[in-house]
Protein backbone atom coordinates (compact mmCIF):
# COMPACT_ATOMS: atom_id res chain seq x y z
CA UNK A 1 0.00 0.00 0.00
CA UNK A 2 1.21 3.23 -1.10
CA UNK A 3 2.28 6.40 1.52
CA UNK A 4 -0.07 9.02 0.76
CA UNK A 5 1.31 12.48 0.86
CA UNK A 6 -0.42 15.65 1.33
CA UNK A 7 1.83 18.57 0.05
CA UNK A 8 1.11 22.21 0.78
CA UNK A 9 3.18 24.91 -0.28
CA UNK A 10 2.02 28.40 -1.59
CA UNK A 11 4.23 28.46 -4.89
CA UNK A 12 2.65 26.57 -7.62
CA UNK A 13 6.27 25.82 -8.66
CA UNK A 14 7.42 23.97 -5.27
CA UNK A 15 4.09 22.24 -5.28
CA UNK A 16 5.04 20.87 -8.67
CA UNK A 17 8.44 20.07 -8.11
CA UNK A 18 7.61 18.29 -4.79
CA UNK A 19 4.95 16.39 -6.19
CA UNK A 20 7.25 15.09 -9.10
CA UNK A 21 10.13 14.48 -6.65
CA UNK A 22 7.52 12.12 -4.22
CA UNK A 23 6.39 10.62 -7.22
CA UNK A 24 9.63 9.11 -8.84
CA UNK A 25 9.26 6.53 -5.98
CA UNK A 26 6.61 4.15 -6.68
CA UNK A 27 6.08 3.32 -2.57
CA UNK A 28 4.50 7.01 -2.29
CA UNK A 29 1.51 8.50 -3.81
CA UNK A 30 0.62 12.77 -3.74
CA UNK A 31 -3.01 12.04 -2.41
CA UNK A 32 -3.47 15.70 -2.49
CA UNK A 33 -2.12 19.42 -2.79
CA UNK A 34 -3.08 22.62 -0.82
CA UNK A 35 -1.82 26.40 -1.38
CA UNK A 36 -2.14 27.36 2.14
CA UNK A 37 -2.41 25.75 5.53
CA UNK A 38 -6.86 26.38 5.30
CA UNK A 39 -6.97 24.53 2.42
CA UNK A 40 -4.84 21.66 3.53
CA UNK A 41 -6.72 21.79 6.90
CA UNK A 42 -10.16 21.11 4.84
CA UNK A 43 -8.32 18.50 2.72
CA UNK A 44 -6.78 15.95 5.23
CA UNK A 45 -10.13 14.34 5.65
CA UNK A 46 -11.02 14.01 2.12
CA UNK A 47 -7.60 12.83 1.16
CA UNK A 48 -6.17 11.11 4.45
CA UNK A 49 -2.72 11.41 3.91
CA UNK A 50 -0.19 9.31 5.66
CA UNK A 51 2.22 12.47 5.76
CA UNK A 52 1.99 16.13 5.14
CA UNK A 53 4.75 18.15 4.15
CA UNK A 54 4.33 21.62 4.76
CA UNK A 55 5.78 25.73 4.07
CA UNK A 56 6.21 27.65 6.81
CA UNK A 57 5.59 31.27 4.75
CA UNK A 58 2.16 31.29 3.21
CA UNK A 59 -1.32 33.54 2.86
CA UNK A 60 -4.57 33.10 5.20
CA UNK A 61 -2.96 30.45 7.48
CA UNK A 62 0.75 30.15 7.45
CA UNK A 63 2.94 27.12 8.38
CA UNK A 64 2.60 27.16 12.26
CA UNK A 65 -0.62 28.14 12.47
CA UNK A 66 -1.67 25.53 10.74
CA UNK A 67 0.64 23.07 12.65
CA UNK A 68 -1.00 24.11 15.63
CA UNK A 69 -4.37 23.21 14.05
CA UNK A 70 -2.87 19.94 12.51
CA UNK A 71 -1.88 19.00 16.44
CA UNK A 72 -5.34 19.51 17.89
CA UNK A 73 -7.36 17.71 15.33
CA UNK A 74 -4.31 15.14 13.93
CA UNK A 75 -1.94 14.84 17.03
CA UNK A 76 -0.26 11.95 15.19
CA UNK A 77 -0.14 12.76 11.82
CA UNK A 78 3.21 12.96 10.74
CA UNK A 79 4.04 16.41 9.55
CA UNK A 80 7.68 17.32 7.62
CA UNK A 81 8.45 21.00 7.66
CA UNK A 82 9.94 22.15 4.42
CA UNK A 83 12.46 24.92 5.09
CA UNK A 84 15.14 27.44 4.08
CA UNK A 85 18.50 27.23 4.51
CA UNK A 86 18.65 30.88 6.44
CA UNK A 87 18.85 31.83 10.09
CA UNK A 88 14.88 32.85 10.19
CA UNK A 89 14.24 29.29 8.29
CA UNK A 90 16.22 27.46 11.08
CA UNK A 91 14.19 29.74 13.90
CA UNK A 92 11.29 29.28 12.50
CA UNK A 93 11.69 25.86 11.87
CA UNK A 94 12.85 25.14 15.41
CA UNK A 95 9.38 26.80 16.77
CA UNK A 96 7.75 24.35 14.29
CA UNK A 97 9.37 21.43 15.81
CA UNK A 98 8.88 22.72 19.20
CA UNK A 99 4.72 22.99 18.89
CA UNK A 100 5.19 19.42 16.90
CA UNK A 101 6.50 19.06 13.56
CA UNK A 102 7.74 15.73 13.40
CA UNK A 103 10.87 17.09 11.08
CA UNK A 104 12.07 19.26 8.34
CA UNK A 105 13.97 19.49 5.42
CA UNK A 106 15.55 22.29 3.67
CA UNK A 107 15.00 23.67 0.45
CA UNK A 108 17.13 25.99 -1.80
CA UNK A 109 15.91 29.97 -2.09
CA UNK A 110 15.11 29.08 -5.87
CA UNK A 111 14.61 25.24 -5.47
CA UNK A 112 14.15 24.65 -9.30
CA UNK A 113 17.63 25.69 -10.48
CA UNK A 114 19.98 22.78 -9.56
CA UNK A 115 19.46 19.23 -10.02
CA UNK A 116 21.72 17.93 -7.14
CA UNK A 117 19.44 20.11 -4.86
CA UNK A 118 16.30 18.25 -6.21
CA UNK A 119 18.04 14.79 -6.31
CA UNK A 120 19.10 16.01 -2.32
CA UNK A 121 15.66 16.89 -1.10
CA UNK A 122 13.89 13.79 -2.85
CA UNK A 123 16.29 11.64 -1.09
CA UNK A 124 16.00 13.29 2.17
CA UNK A 125 12.50 13.85 1.82
CA UNK A 126 11.53 9.96 0.82
CA UNK A 127 13.60 8.76 3.68
CA UNK A 128 12.23 10.89 6.36
CA UNK A 129 8.55 9.71 4.72
CA UNK A 130 9.74 6.33 4.90
CA UNK A 131 10.92 6.38 8.36
CA UNK A 132 7.93 8.44 10.10
CA UNK A 133 5.77 6.47 8.11
CA UNK A 134 7.12 3.00 9.41
CA UNK A 135 6.72 3.99 12.90
CA UNK A 136 2.64 4.70 11.79
CA UNK A 137 2.04 1.10 10.45
CA UNK A 138 2.12 -1.02 13.24
CA UNK A 139 6.12 -0.56 14.07
CA UNK A 140 5.41 1.47 17.32
CA UNK A 141 5.04 -0.57 20.52
CA UNK A 142 2.59 -0.20 22.97
CA UNK A 143 2.36 2.80 25.16
CA UNK A 144 2.17 0.35 28.10
CA UNK A 145 5.74 -0.74 27.75
CA UNK A 146 9.06 1.40 27.84
CA UNK A 147 10.87 -1.05 25.96
CA UNK A 148 9.91 -4.04 23.81
CA UNK A 149 11.27 -7.62 25.30
CA UNK A 150 14.76 -9.08 24.21
CA UNK A 151 15.33 -7.02 21.37
CA UNK A 152 18.77 -6.45 23.40
CA UNK A 153 21.48 -8.76 25.44
CA UNK A 154 21.26 -9.03 28.54
CA UNK A 155 18.93 -6.33 29.22
CA UNK A 156 19.26 -4.91 32.74
CA UNK A 157 16.63 -2.14 34.72
CA UNK A 158 17.96 1.18 34.72
CA UNK A 159 16.89 1.08 38.59
CA UNK A 160 19.18 -1.92 39.67
CA UNK A 161 21.87 -1.50 37.36
CA UNK A 162 25.38 -1.40 39.18
CA UNK A 163 27.51 1.51 38.48
CA UNK A 164 30.78 2.13 39.57
CA UNK A 165 33.03 3.73 37.09
CA UNK A 166 34.18 7.83 37.00
CA UNK A 167 32.21 9.58 34.08
CA UNK A 168 34.50 12.39 32.68
CA UNK A 169 32.14 13.45 30.03
CA UNK A 170 29.02 13.13 28.74
CA UNK A 171 28.48 12.06 24.62
CA UNK A 172 25.16 12.75 23.18
CA UNK A 173 24.15 11.35 19.13
CA UNK A 174 20.67 12.38 17.92
CA UNK A 175 18.97 12.87 14.66
CA UNK A 176 15.31 13.09 14.19
CA UNK A 177 13.43 14.44 17.45
CA UNK A 178 16.24 15.63 18.65
CA UNK A 179 16.24 19.69 19.07
CA UNK A 180 13.14 18.36 21.45
CA UNK A 181 14.96 15.91 23.40
CA UNK A 182 17.99 18.32 24.11
CA UNK A 183 15.41 20.71 25.22
CA UNK A 184 13.85 18.12 27.48
CA UNK A 185 17.32 16.98 28.45
CA UNK A 186 19.63 19.67 28.88
CA UNK A 187 17.36 21.69 31.07
CA UNK A 188 17.38 19.29 33.91
CA UNK A 189 21.29 19.15 34.20
CA UNK A 190 22.53 22.04 37.26
CA UNK A 191 24.48 24.21 36.72
CA UNK A 192 27.00 22.40 38.84
CA UNK A 193 27.11 19.79 36.73
CA UNK A 194 30.35 18.09 37.20
CA UNK A 195 31.49 17.25 33.78
CA UNK A 196 31.39 18.51 29.81
CA UNK A 197 28.42 17.50 27.47
CA UNK A 198 29.38 17.22 23.82
CA UNK A 199 26.61 16.75 21.56
CA UNK A 200 26.51 15.79 17.60
CA UNK A 201 22.86 16.39 16.09
CA UNK A 202 22.14 16.06 12.62
CA UNK A 203 20.95 19.85 11.83
CA UNK A 204 22.80 22.19 8.62
CA UNK A 205 25.34 25.16 9.34
CA UNK A 206 22.98 28.18 10.77
CA UNK A 207 20.65 26.03 12.32
CA UNK A 208 22.98 24.52 14.64
CA UNK A 209 23.34 27.82 16.07
CA UNK A 210 20.37 28.77 16.64
CA UNK A 211 19.94 25.35 18.45
CA UNK A 212 22.47 26.25 20.75
CA UNK A 213 21.40 30.02 21.30
CA UNK A 214 17.69 28.39 21.90
CA UNK A 215 19.54 25.83 24.08
CA UNK A 216 21.13 28.32 25.95
CA UNK A 217 18.65 30.28 27.03
CA UNK A 218 16.59 27.26 28.49
CA UNK A 219 19.46 25.45 30.62
CA UNK A 220 21.56 26.42 33.56
CA UNK A 221 24.31 24.93 32.20
CA UNK A 222 26.21 26.44 29.26
CA UNK A 223 24.99 25.63 25.89
CA UNK A 224 27.91 26.53 22.87
CA UNK A 225 27.91 25.97 19.95
CA UNK A 226 31.45 23.83 18.74
CA UNK A 227 34.33 25.68 17.76
CA UNK A 228 37.97 24.54 16.76
CA UNK A 229 40.00 24.51 20.10
CA UNK A 230 37.14 24.95 22.32
CA UNK A 231 37.37 24.06 25.91
CA UNK A 232 35.76 20.90 27.13
CA UNK A 233 34.82 22.41 31.10
CA UNK A 234 32.15 21.09 33.82
CA UNK A 235 28.79 22.62 33.37
CA UNK A 236 29.49 23.48 29.44
CA UNK A 237 27.74 21.80 26.33
CA UNK A 238 29.03 21.70 22.89
CA UNK A 239 26.90 21.17 19.74
CA UNK A 240 28.68 20.13 16.74
CA UNK A 241 28.46 22.95 14.02
CA UNK A 242 26.30 21.74 10.69
CA UNK A 243 28.92 20.84 7.88
CA UNK A 244 31.53 19.88 10.71
CA UNK A 245 33.07 16.74 12.34
CA UNK A 246 33.56 17.32 15.82
CA UNK A 247 36.15 15.86 17.41
CA UNK A 248 37.78 16.08 21.04
CA UNK A 249 41.42 15.80 21.57
CA UNK A 250 43.94 15.67 24.37
CA UNK A 251 46.11 18.87 24.85
CA UNK A 252 48.27 18.27 28.10
CA UNK A 253 45.76 17.80 31.03
CA UNK A 254 43.18 19.96 29.24
CA UNK A 255 40.30 18.88 26.76
CA UNK A 256 39.41 21.14 23.81
CA UNK A 257 37.27 20.01 20.29
CA UNK A 258 38.55 19.97 16.90
CA UNK A 259 36.62 20.46 14.03
CA UNK A 260 37.09 19.37 10.96
CA UNK A 261 35.59 18.60 7.08
CA UNK A 262 36.53 15.09 6.63
CA UNK A 263 34.05 13.03 4.06
CA UNK A 264 30.28 12.61 5.91
CA UNK A 265 30.14 9.59 7.69
CA UNK A 266 26.75 7.95 7.66
CA UNK A 267 25.69 10.47 5.23
CA UNK A 268 25.75 12.89 7.75
CA UNK A 269 28.49 15.84 8.62
CA UNK A 270 28.69 16.34 11.90
CA UNK A 271 28.23 12.65 12.40
CA UNK A 272 28.07 11.07 15.84
CA UNK A 273 30.75 8.19 15.09
CA UNK A 274 33.57 10.46 14.50
CA UNK A 275 32.47 12.27 17.85
CA UNK A 276 32.07 8.79 19.77
CA UNK A 277 35.42 7.57 18.61
CA UNK A 278 37.32 10.46 19.52
CA UNK A 279 35.68 10.20 23.20
CA UNK A 280 35.89 6.64 23.58
CA UNK A 281 40.26 7.05 21.95
CA UNK A 282 40.48 10.23 24.72
CA UNK A 283 38.49 9.19 27.60
CA UNK A 284 38.40 5.64 27.44
CA UNK A 285 36.51 4.04 30.26
CA UNK A 286 35.66 7.51 31.74
CA UNK A 287 33.70 7.89 28.76
CA UNK A 288 29.07 8.00 29.38
CA UNK A 289 27.93 7.99 25.46
CA UNK A 290 23.77 8.70 25.22
CA UNK A 291 22.25 7.61 21.74
CA UNK A 292 18.31 9.84 21.16
CA UNK A 293 16.16 9.37 18.99
CA UNK A 294 17.22 9.31 15.38
CA UNK A 295 17.02 7.47 11.83
CA UNK A 296 19.99 5.81 10.13
CA UNK A 297 22.73 3.75 12.22
CA UNK A 298 25.10 6.87 12.80
CA UNK A 299 26.51 6.23 16.43
CA UNK A 300 26.41 2.61 16.24
CA UNK A 301 29.86 1.98 15.44
CA UNK A 302 31.27 4.79 17.60
CA UNK A 303 29.36 2.88 20.58
CA UNK A 304 31.26 -0.57 19.90
CA UNK A 305 34.58 1.67 20.24
CA UNK A 306 32.99 2.94 23.35
CA UNK A 307 31.99 -0.19 25.10
CA UNK A 308 35.27 -1.97 23.61
CA UNK A 309 37.02 1.05 25.60
CA UNK A 310 35.22 0.14 28.91
CA UNK A 311 32.62 3.14 28.91
CA UNK A 312 29.25 3.65 29.51
CA UNK A 313 26.03 3.98 26.74
CA UNK A 314 22.66 4.87 27.29
CA UNK A 315 19.71 4.60 24.74
CA UNK A 316 16.26 5.93 24.42
CA UNK A 317 13.83 3.49 24.30
CA UNK A 318 11.58 3.11 21.68
CA UNK A 319 8.27 4.33 22.47
CA UNK A 320 9.28 7.88 23.34
CA UNK A 321 11.77 7.97 19.95
CA UNK A 322 10.47 9.72 16.73
CA UNK A 323 12.23 7.27 15.02
CA UNK A 324 13.80 4.39 16.75
CA UNK A 325 17.29 3.76 14.01
CA UNK A 326 19.61 5.15 16.05
CA UNK A 327 19.26 4.06 19.47
CA UNK A 328 17.45 0.59 18.04
CA UNK A 329 20.49 -0.63 16.20
CA UNK A 330 22.80 0.45 19.35
CA UNK A 331 19.60 -1.28 21.76
CA UNK A 332 19.88 -4.78 19.34
CA UNK A 333 23.40 -4.70 19.14
CA UNK A 334 23.58 -5.49 22.79
CA UNK A 335 25.68 -2.29 23.79
CA UNK A 336 23.51 -0.40 25.63
CA UNK A 337 23.84 -0.41 29.63
CA UNK A 338 20.18 0.73 30.20
CA UNK A 339 17.61 1.24 27.66
CA UNK A 340 15.34 3.37 29.12
CA UNK A 341 12.23 6.18 28.44
CA UNK A 342 13.92 10.28 27.40
CA UNK A 343 11.69 11.06 30.66
CA UNK A 344 14.74 8.81 32.25
CA UNK A 345 17.56 9.79 30.44
CA UNK A 346 18.48 13.08 32.54
CA UNK A 347 18.29 10.82 35.64
CA UNK A 348 20.17 8.02 34.59
CA UNK A 349 23.33 10.39 33.29
CA UNK A 350 23.72 12.23 37.08
CA UNK A 351 23.01 8.81 38.66
CA UNK A 352 26.35 7.62 36.91
CA UNK A 353 28.29 10.39 36.92
CA UNK A 354 27.51 11.01 41.14
CA UNK A 355 28.16 7.15 41.34
CA UNK A 356 31.95 7.73 39.79
CA UNK A 357 32.05 10.66 41.79
CA UNK A 358 31.37 8.76 45.20
CA UNK A 359 33.84 5.51 43.96
CA UNK A 360 36.58 8.10 44.32
CA UNK A 361 35.53 8.90 47.70
CA UNK A 362 34.11 12.09 46.91
CA UNK A 363 30.58 13.44 48.08
CA UNK A 364 27.83 12.91 46.28
CA UNK A 365 26.16 16.30 45.27
CA UNK A 366 22.53 15.76 46.66
CA UNK A 367 21.62 19.00 44.48
CA UNK A 368 21.82 17.43 41.02
CA UNK A 369 19.15 15.13 42.60
CA UNK A 370 17.53 18.14 43.75
CA UNK A 371 17.24 19.92 40.47
CA UNK A 372 16.29 16.58 38.65
CA UNK A 373 13.47 16.01 41.00
CA UNK A 374 12.14 19.76 40.56
CA UNK A 375 12.41 20.73 44.16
Amino acid sequence: MKIRVLVVDDSAVIRRIISELLSSDSAVQVAGVAANGRIAVEKIPQVNPDVVTLDIDMPEMDGLQTLAVMRKNYPRLPVIILSTLSERGAAITLEALSLGASDYVTKAANADSSSAAMAHIRDELLSKIKALCRRQEGHEPSRGHSRPPQLWKNPVPAATTRVSRRVEVVAIGVSTGGPNALAQLLPAMPVDFPVPIVIAQHMPPVFTKILAERLAARTAIDVREGRDGGALAPGRAWIAPGNHHMLVERQGNAFQLKLNQDPPENSCRPAVDVLFRSVAATYGSNALAVVLTGMGQDGLRGCEEISEAGGQILAQDEASSVVWGMPGLVAKAGLANTVVPLSQIAGEILRRVQAGKAKEGMPAQEGLHRVYLGS
